[in-house]
């Protein structure tokens, strides 16, 4: 039996089907002991991904999007992927944190809001909608999985100014969202690589 001790991995940038074949490993790792919490972060190569759902309107012109879809097995609509974007994917053994999705979920909102008033920014929930903001501005997703109450997905917090991939759908189906992030709201170009070294204790405060 592993101690409550996570774990972080940094990927750098790869497929969304190498990050999902990957989580899928560590999550039967997981289950049967042989590793500990763990936590990948990393950015994606360009993808659009939708969770399984008949309603897929959020993808507007399926046929007509610039980069592939992907459909995965977390909650929500349609999001976008893509180099600019800090991910984070947290295999967790939720035995440990109370086997509460909806508390994880507060969880999840709660270190990436006091990750972003680190920068100066004032996110917050906003009623209704699982996410954080930036007034009405949305600045991370979160979607999340679980297979015998180990999690797995997590938060795409988007650090690059350039949010142009996310023209050509609806993001997470809200159709009066407007998307922003870290570099916006702090009026200089961040580095993923700063955002992942600062994020990192935070969420090791959160799970402990």
């Amino acid at each position: 039996m592993f101690p409550a001790m996570i774990h972080f991995r940094r990927i750098g940038t790869i497929s969304y089907a190498d990050g999902l074949d990957l989580q899928n490993e560590l999550v039967e790792q997981r289950h049967r002991g042989e590793i500990g919490d763990t936590v990948l972060l990393l950015e994606h190569e360009p993808v659009y991904t939708i969770g399984r759902s008949r309603d897929r309107s959020s993808l507007r012109d399926p046929d007509r999007l610039p980069h592939p879809v992907y459909e995965t097995n977390r909650g929500g609509q349609a999001t976008f992927h893509g180099p600019g974007q800090l991910v984070g994917y947290l295999i967790l053994d939720l035995n440990q944190y109370g086997r509460d999705l909806h508390v994880y979920l507060r969880q999840i909102e709660s270190l990436l809001i006091a990750f972003a008033s680190g920068f100066g920014i004032d996110a917050d929930r906003r009623e209704g909608f699982t996410g954080v903001w930036v007034g009405n501005r949305k600045l991370a997703s979160i979607g999340v999985g679980v297979r015998k109450w180990i999690s797995m997905h997590g938060f795409g917090l988007n650090v690059s100014s350039d949010l142009s991939g996310y023209e050509a759908i609806t993001p997470c189906g809200i159709s009066d969202v407007t998307m922003t992030s870290l570099s916006t709201e702090s009026h200089r170009e961040i580095p993923v690589d700063e955002a992942a070294r600062v994020i990192e204790p935070i969420i090791r405060a959160t799970f402990c």
